[in-house]
């Protein structure tokens, strides 16, 4: 059962390194609860292509193989109740899915979970209000389980209550020619859109956000630590994302992390200077030396006044 599911997520992976080597850096790859190697290769292969991607989007995707086309543009149109009528043919080239597959589906079944909480919101005040429009980015899953975001634009038609949902992405010529044989010309109606939605850090400013957190904690080492809720305000970030974010990244908690550092701080405090125990204490953000002992001790073993101080 395990090698199962190592298989179908490690498939992902081989998917993503074929669109990769052809130069398609559009493609994220789902993340998972695991916290294994497989969970860190996903993480890092992320990254690149958002390094990739931003690389090529400052050179305005120019390619020296001339396989990469600018932009392409792919739409659905929606009923009043947010079921999918029609797409372009587009959709099927970036997403996978054949026309059968997604006509008389969900809309949000396709996108990522922090999407569909958004497009949740959208559909609110699209009810609330018939001229509404709304221009954003939105995440899909492919029918390959890679993520695909892309900027949307969503109204109704005029005189209508059907919705427009048209988005614009950039694509590879080679891949589309693979995506259409494999995906619209077999029409594989067995892959149906069956998505683990995880809310993840997949994007480069998400690691980079997280690193950031970690800076901080070292820098202030010397103060009692904000709580999660404080934390993910002063980082402009849900208390979820820095969390687990932080997981993923640096494998332990953030208060384990701020608790190691600061007494490995204390130790060589300690060891190497005259301070007083209790002053060493308060600069590692202890409110007292009660507590700072016993902290020390379940880490190291033995009280700090065991240790044999050279000053």
């Amino acid at each position: 059962m395990e090698d199962k599911i190592n298989q179908s997520r490690i498939r992902p992976i081989r998917q993503m390194l074929l669109e990769m080597a052809v130069g398609n850096f559009s493609y994220r790859i789902q993340r998972s609860t695991a916290d294994d190697e497989v969970e860190s290769l996903i993480l890092l292969l992320n990254m690149v292509a958002e390094e990739l991607k931003s690389s090529f989007s400052h050179l305005s995707y120019v390619n020296p193989h001339n396989s990469y086309s600018s932009y392409v543009q792919a739409s659905f149109i929606l009923d009043s109740n947010w079921i999918v009528k029609k797409i372009s043919t587009d959709v099927s080239i970036l997403l996978g899915y054949s026309p059968k597959t997604i006509y008389g589906a969900a809309f949000e079944i396709i996108l990522s979970e922090e999407s569909a909480v958004s497009w949740n919101n959208i559909k609110e005040k699209l009810s609330n209000n018939c001229n509404y429009s709304e221009n954003l980015e939105l995440v899909f899953v492919s029918q390959k389980q890679l993520l695909v975001p892309a900027f949307c634009t969503v109204c109704r038609f005029m005189d209508s209550s059907k919705i427009l949902i048209s988005l614009v992405t950039t694509v590879v010529t080679t891949v589309v020619t693979t995506a259409v044989k494999d995906n619209v010309i077999d029409d594989d109606t067995s892959a149906a859109p069956v998505i683990s939605r995880k809310e993840s850090v997949y994007r480069l400013s998400d690691a980079q956000l997280i690193q950031q957190v970690y800076d901080y904690i070292l820098i202030h080492i010397d103060s009692p630590l904000p709580n999660l809720k404080e934390l993910s305000h002063i980082f402009g970030t849900n208390e979820y994302k820095l969390k687990y974010g932080f997981k993923h990244l640096f494998k332990t908690s953030i208060y384990q992390f701020y608790n190691v550092e600061r007494l490995k701080k204390a130790h060589l405090l300690i060891e190497n200077t005259g301070i007083p125990l209790k002053e060493i204490a308060a600069m590692t953000g202890f409110i007292n030396y009660p507590n700072f002992s016993k902290a020390f001790r379940k880490s190291y073993g033995y009280a700090p006044n065991k240790i044999i101080r050279k000053q």
